[in-house]
């Protein structure tokens, strides 16, 4: 196993995690932008206010993505365990 091969793999499972993270991130984000606009507007200063509509968000995205989640990763576990011998050598 060569230093190139330890650095496609380490590539490609960080793209991985970024592909698989970034929908569940960004709803977090977007959510927490709007709750944060309410606030604003409403002059309501309730550092708690944030987290129920978050975890709700997420939880309705894991839901949603949960398959391709989860089919993301097996893919990428499959494709690593499938080369296993050529990493060995």
């Amino acid at each position: 196993m060569t230093i190139d091969d330890v650095t496609a793999i380490a590539s490609e499972a960080l793209f991985t995690i970024i592909k698989c993270s970034a929908p569940l991130l960004l709803v977090s984000l977007i959510v927490g932008l709007i709750v944060s606009i309410f606030q604003t507007v409403t002059s309501i200063q309730e550092q708690t206010l944030t987290f129920v509509p978050k975890i709700l968000a997420i939880f309705l995205t894991l839901i949603l993505l949960g398959h391709w989640i989860m089919n993301t990763i097996v893919e990428y576990m499959t494709n690593l365990w499938l080369n296993f011998s050529a990493y060995i050598r």
